[in-house]
């Protein structure tokens, strides 16, 4: 009978991985079907340079775009010539969409409006080992909208009256090897005499670009416009969230820094409740998803407005709104701010805009959370591998705490080697709960044993696992980062589910270590945790997991070598 039994256990656990095996070449197959449909606006053929038919983004209502820009608070209005679109440029370019490559990003400008409607990062993949696809950012297509958007509004601003049409010289700007810089200039004037020119600057190696407006007041009147910034995106889920694990969502909304709290965050709800807006000096405001984000950051020399809200058509917005620049006829004046798009690398994004390194979430634990990132990081920059960093952090953090660690399992090995004498008195006193409790403290206190004792050590080492925890799920080096044999992505599940079972089957023999609940019922719940955190794991992310494995490995042995000796020196005595 316990072979038949042991038999279909067997059987049960072997459709059960075929199944989950197969779930999951289902859903990587419609996660790749899904990608295919992302047109890409910089297709590899123009990357190339060949063909000269450029494509356009989807194409936008004349509502809509009036639904993008900014309010702003009541001005006087001057009486300057009507704005007018861009005229014509010798050896203008006459498509829509200008392509720009540097080593770190491949972007795809809209001429109506300047806006950025596309931006990926060569430097990171879409997929592994796929190197002609980078992880598309910014994109503007049937699959996703998402994009930055910039540019002049007020009294003469060239985007009041509908996006400014400009004009370039050439459809591709490329980063050459000898060139540390990208400049790329937009061009457009009316008919009364007024020019700008919306220049993007790029950098080797970075993911910050310079958006400045040079602006010539040829007419004969003052010329005032206001520079706005905003990101535009859709509520679908970030590109990331089928990998995230079961249970595991990581923030996908708007954040933005204040003086009197370093960082404010928005999901797309709350925008929808509750739109934002009030007057700050310097600061950014951000679009934030796993692993990666995009931010303006402003004149930190200014204060500016910013602002988040959701359009009729459904749009989350949020940017910012600078101070008025102000020119008399025949003057020049430029206005700027900065665009980040890229990785969730917090001692770059450090040196960016105070405070924008928060971005990468650690929670309320971010205090402990630093501190173990930074040891992290320093781990692998002498091993050279994510997972053994891993490991060795691990192995770290159970030495910081083994004599916590070790108090906790002497109280569990105790309370162990007293169980018999604990269910004489349940049996004894069954009838009486209050004799029965008389009697375990007094059992308590002649054994010398604390029954809180297994229990305060935990909850002290609580919040440094939990923060890094934490850590390790927020940590864009851990995207693609093979660690060795079948795992080849610590940022996503075990694809052979070996890492969870053997988690599974830890937390199993350290619960064999430990002194069973009194209460029978608890006892069964607690013989089901295994299963039920097995099953729950199987979707986490191999860092995680692997943290866990290791983790219980090591806790198991200490435990394991405590109890025995507790159990040697008892029956010597």
């Amino acid at each position: 009978m316990d072979f038949q039994r042991s038999l279909l256990i067997g059987a049960i656990a072997v459709l059960s991985f075929m199944l989950l095996t197969e779930w999951v070449a289902f859903k990587d197959e419609r996660t790749a079907a899904v990608t295919q449909d992302n047109t890409r606006l910089v297709s590899q053929q123009q990357a190339a340079g060949q063909g000269n038919e450029l494509p356009g983004p989807i194409a936008s209502s004349n509502e809509n775009i009036a639904e993008d820009l900014p309010s702003l608070e009541p001005a006087q209005s001057t009486d300057t010539a009507a704005v007018s679109a861009g005229s014509d440029l010798d050896s203008a370019n006459s498509g829509r969409i200008v392509q720009v490559l540097t080593d770190s990003l491949e972007l795809a400008i809209d001429l109506e409006g300047g806006d950025i409607v596309e931006l990926a990062l060569p430097k990171y993949l879409e997929t592994q080992g796929v190197p002609d696809k980078p992880f598309v950012l910014l994109e503007s297509n049937n699959v996703r909208t998402y994009i930055a958007q910039s540019g002049l509004i007020g009294p003469d601003g060239i985007d009041s009256n509908g996006r400014a049409i400009y004009r370039t010289p050439q459809p591709r700007y490329e980063m050459k090897d000898n060139e540390d810089t990208l400049v790329i200039d937009l061009l457009w004037r009316n008919d009364a005499g007024v020019s700008v020119t919306k220049r993007f600057t790029l950098h080797r190696g970075e993911y910050v670009i310079d958006v400045e407006y040079l602006v010539e007041n040829g007419s004969d009147q003052r010329w005032q416009a206001n520079l706005f910034g905003q990101i535009k995106r859709d509520s679908s889920a970030a590109p990331s969230a089928e990998s995230s694990g079961m249970g595991m969502q990581p923030f996908l909304g708007v954040a933005i820094t204040q003086p009197d709290e370093r960082f404010t965050k928005f999901d797309f709800d709350d925008m929808r409740e509750e739109p934002f807006k009030t007057k700050l000096p310097g600061g950014w405001i951000a679009m934030i998803q796993h692993y990666f984000l995009s931010a303006w950051i402003p004149n930190p020399k200014q204060s500016h407005t910013y602002s988040t809200r959701v359009t009729k058509s459904g749009f989350n917005i949020a940017g910012f709104t600078s101070p008025a620049l102000q020119l008399d006829p025949a003057q020049q004046g430029t206005v700027s701010a900065r665009f980040y798009a890229g990785p969730k690398d917090q001692y770059e994004l450090e040196k960016l805009s105070p405070y924008l390194e928060l971005s990468v979430d650690y929670g309320w634990l971010w205090w402990i959370a630093q501190p173990l990132f930074w040891l992290l990081t320093k781990i692998h920059s002498f091993v050279g591998n994510w997972g053994v960093a891993i490991i060795l952090l691990t192995v770290l953090i159970k030495g910081v705490f083994f004599k916590l660690s070790a108090t906790s399992y002497k109280s569990m090995a105790n309370m162990r080697r007293v169980q018999p004498k604990m269910q004489d008195i349940r049996e004894e006193f069954a009838e009486d709960k209050q004799k029965q409790s008389q009697a375990m403290m007094e059992l308590y206190r002649k054994e010398k044993i604390n029954p809180m004792g297994g229990c305060l050590p935990i909850l002290v080492q609580m919040p440094v696992f939990i923060a890094l925890y934490w850590v390790l799920m927020e940590s864009v080096e851990l995207r693609h980062a093979p660690f060795m044999l079948w795992i080849e992505d610590l940022s996503v599940m075990d694809p052979y589910f070996v890492l969870p079972l053997l988690m599974g089957a830890s937390m199993y023999f350290m619960q064999k270590l430990n002194p069973p609940p009194p209460d029978p019922m608890q006892a069964k719940i607690m013989q089901w945790m295994p299963v039920m955190f097995t099953f729950f794991f199987l979707w986490f992310p191999a860092g995680l997991v692997l943290y866990w494995v290791v983790n219980n490995l090591l806790s198991m042995a200490q435990q394991y070598v405590i109890t025995r000796q507790i159990e040697k020196n008892a029956a010597a005595s």
